[in-house]
């Protein structure tokens, strides 16, 4: 784990793989943490990534996808968890995207980042849309994962994810995972383990979200292959979703539980829902302000009738359907 030119139509971007965002000029190219990048997308209004010029078109959208489909399993066009949602917008989550490990720019970030919204980080050669969260190849799966968890999920159940010592349903299923519990890294995990984390830089509290890191990624069959078990064995032992259920039953059992809407398929580098939104004029995936002032735009006949301005579908666009919009924009899930 490591720790205003705003485009007002989205468009179909093709490269390897299918994406419905686009790459934005950086909203804010004053701020002392943000000066430094100038490429970023705002994924379902809820999570950010910023990235330096050097990182590909490509490589950025794919970490777009990648959030947006952990975000939005099914793929509809809003997030999943409602909670999950507030979560991560209050907090401002984003992923910053490097060029390399201790870059001028991610030195800067780190130097003058005071915010909540981030606990990991991506460079551009661990990043590969060809191959989305393929252990050693793509590591977005598991940055993108360890924001979502760390920056949402920890404190939207912290009954079942937090991650100190005797705090969770988490921490006492990695207890058992690690064979016993272990505050600091031991020189040799017991013979029963099945998770031997050894990095003496991490703590438990990092072992924690590491640990989730891999329950869901061997849930979602993403670990799946032979040259990937045999790599991440000296770590990681559950690399089939049927080892993993017959094992790691109290994890199993979390990720299985619907009430927590975590992702039930892995991510595949593609999204672009198919269902538009009412009310979400320019198709970004996003009801927010600029809709409402496409929406007024429209009524002043400055642009065309658009069939997603008209909420009430009444065949009339006024400001009766504008106000459906603003109560969208101050209750996002409800719409």
């Amino acid at each position: 784990m490591k720790y205003l030119a705003i485009t007002l139509t989205a468009g179909l971007i093709f490269s390897q793989n299918e994406v419905c965002f686009e790459i934005e000029s950086n909203p804010n190219p004053n701020g002392s943490a943000f000066s430094c990048f100038s490429k970023y997308v705002r994924v379902l209004d809820c999570i950010d990534i910023y990235a330096e010029s050097s990182v590909s078109d490509e490589k950025v959208l794919h970490v777009a996808a990648i959030a947006a489909e952990l975000l939005d399993n099914n793929e509809d066009g809003a997030v999943d968890d409602s909670d999950l949602f507030n979560e991560l917008q209050s907090n401002e989550a984003l992923m910053p995207v490097f060029s390399y490990d201790g870059s001028p720019c991610m030195n800067s970030f780190e130097n003058n980042y005071n915010g909540e919204g981030v606990s990991a980080a991506l460079w551009r050669n661990e990043i590969d849309p060809s191959q989305p969260g393929h252990w050693g190849d793509d590591a977005t799966v598991e940055e993108v994962l360890h924001t979502i968890n760390h920056v949402g999920h920890v404190s939207i159940y912290p009954s079942t994810f937090n991650l100190s010592p005797n705090s969770s349903i988490l921490t006492e299923a990695m207890d058992i995972a690690r064979g016993g519990q272990f505050l600091n890294v031991p020189n040799n995990y017991p013979d029963e383990a099945w998770y031997h984390y050894d990095d003496w830089t991490c703590d438990y509290e990092c072992m924690a979200i590491e640990y989730l890191y891999w329950a869901i990624v061997s849930y979602l069959g993403i670990l799946n292959d032979n040259q990937t078990c045999n790599g991440i064995d000296n770590e990681w032992e559950l690399c089939t979703p049927e080892l993993f259920e017959s094992t790691d039953t109290i994890m199993y059992s979390i990720l299985s539980d619907t009430d927590y809407k975590l992702p039930q398929s892995a991510p595949d580098g593609n999204y672009c829902p198919s269902a538009i939104t009412t009310g979400d004029i320019n198709s970004d995936f996003s009801i927010n302000i600029q809709d409402v002032i496409l929406g007024i735009n429209i009524i002043i006949q400055a642009l065309d009738y658009n069939l997603q301005a008209d909420m009430n579908i009444d065949g009339i666009i006024n400001v009766l359907d504008i106000v459906q919009i603003v109560n969208i924009i101050l209750s996002p899930q409800q719409g």
